[in-house]
């Protein structure tokens, strides 16, 4: 914005298109906002915007001058409320992990559905947190668990946060609100037992390597999809967490597979040692996908090459079929009740039991901060739990026994006697 005029502007980006938003106070003192297109694409060159925006500006400027100019625009916390989130979602596209944005477009997708039914018409400003709370009251009636109506809370609070930014509207509308509390899930694990027992049904699935390196090294389901053969260094024997494959589902329902290299936190990226179990799994599976390339010949899908976690005709996994497949052989094997995430949690505990320092563990996960490692797994470190007790036993040992054998010494102690005698004569 600039302070120098008159009024102020910014540019933004509403359906794919730039605008240009000017700011600012009509005869009666009241403050306006208008919206002018530059008619140019999101996509285009930084010259070219800034000089159409320079003419939109230059216009306005003499518009304004004019005594008698009057603004017919809609104040823009007037607009539709479609109008504010479709503005909202391109503007934060680029700025969140392609997960979030399309969970975001769902919630408010489902959220402008409830509006149209019960509120038609309702502008920006018309929100106010009894329509919001009414809504997350039917997600519940609905069946949703608690976790689920915290997201809808979360994407609906950041969008009405944008709009106070960008001073859309003077208050927050869900200020009122309490955030659902997410109940907490109880993590499922597998002893060392249990594991083997797992890895002895998957002996020979399409899953099993995808299984082995989960309980080895704890990675999440879209960082063992994202290794490549570059990220394993055979030399000098280390795996490195560089990539993540995600699955997103679009407004339309549509999935599409996408690779990123953007990961969760910079602690999600790590180089970690191989192990030699893993690496002879690593070395009998790319001898494997070879034969299995040469036996599919031309209809051997070749989109992923490269990746490690692929099926015999060359597709990638994806993360939706190892959940489901995942979840399918547990249930029909007849073994315990593990969603695969919980492999994740299982590699953890087995790491806390052998005394693995939980900073150690951190890093080993790839979690952003110690509070996180510590809040999931501080339960499980029973070990650290007995030292505590063995050491604190034997500073103060057994106080009772303490307390009697004073007495006892008392007792036998010849000149305390004399000295309480003395203090009776005088």
């Amino acid at each position: 914005m600039k302070a120098s005029l008159p009024f102020k502007y910014i540019t933004a980006v509403k359906n794919g298109k730039h605008y240009v938003v000017f700011d600012y106070k009509d005869k009666a003192g009241k403050r306006k906002r208008k919206w002018v297109k530059t008619d140019l694409p999101e996509k285009c060159s930084k010259k070219l915007l800034n000089a159409k925006v320079d003419e939109i500006v230059e216009r306005f400027s003499e518009d304004f001058g004019n005594e008698n100019n009057k603004c017919n625009n809609t104040p823009l916390s007037h607009q539709p409320i479609k109008e504010f989130f479709d503005m909202w979602l391109s503007t934060i596209k680029t700025d969140i992990a392609r997960t979030t944005f399309y969970g975001y477009q769902r919630i408010t997708k489902r959220f402008l559905e409830y509006l149209d039914k019960e509120y038609p018409d309702i502008t920006l400003s018309d929100v106010n947190h009894n329509i919001v709370q009414e809504y997350l009251n039917t997600k519940y009636k609905s069946g949703l668990k608690n976790i689920s109506v915290k997201q809808y809370y979360l994407a609906l609070h950041s969008a009405f946060s944008y709009a106070m930014k960008m001073e859309l509207i003077e208050k927050h509308p869900m200020d009122k609100l309490t955030v659902p509390r997410a109940e907490r899930h109880e993590a499922s694990f597998y002893n060392k037992d249990e594991l083997n027992g797992l890895f002895a049904v998957f002996d020979g699935d399409v899953m099993e390597i995808v299984v082995h390196i989960a309980a080895y090294y704890g990675l999440r389901r879209c960082e063992i999809l994202g290794l490549r053969w570059d990220a394993i260094d055979f030399h000098n024997k280390t795996i490195t967490i560089q990539r993540k494959v995600v699955e997103v589902c679009d407004e339309n329902g549509k999935e599409t597979l996408y690779v990123e290299t953007r990961l969760k936190t910079n602690s999600t990226r790590r180089t970690l040692p191989l192990i030699p179990h893993i690496e002879k799994m690593l070395i009998a599976k790319r001898k494997s996908d070879d034969c299995f390339k040469k036996s599919f010949g031309k209809a051997y899908d070749t989109e992923y090459d490269g990746f490690i976690c692929r099926k015999p005709n060359g597709k990638l996994l994806t993360p939706s079929f190892i959940t489901n497949h995942f979840g399918y052989i547990v249930r029909t094997r007849g073994l315990k009740h593990l969603r695969f995430h919980d492999l994740r949690h299982s590699c953890a505990s087995l790491l806390l039991a052998n005394d693995v320092p939980m900073k150690a563990i951190q890093e080993w996960l790839g979690h952003s901060n110690f509070s996180i490692t510590a809040n999931l797994y501080s339960h499980l470190e029973y070990n650290a739990k007995i030292a505590s007790a063995e050491t604190i036993a034997k500073v103060l040992g057994d106080a009772k026994s303490n307390s009697e054998s004073e007495e006892i010494k008392a007792t036998n102690d010849p000149h305390k006697g004399k000295s309480e005698q003395q203090d009776l004569i005088l």
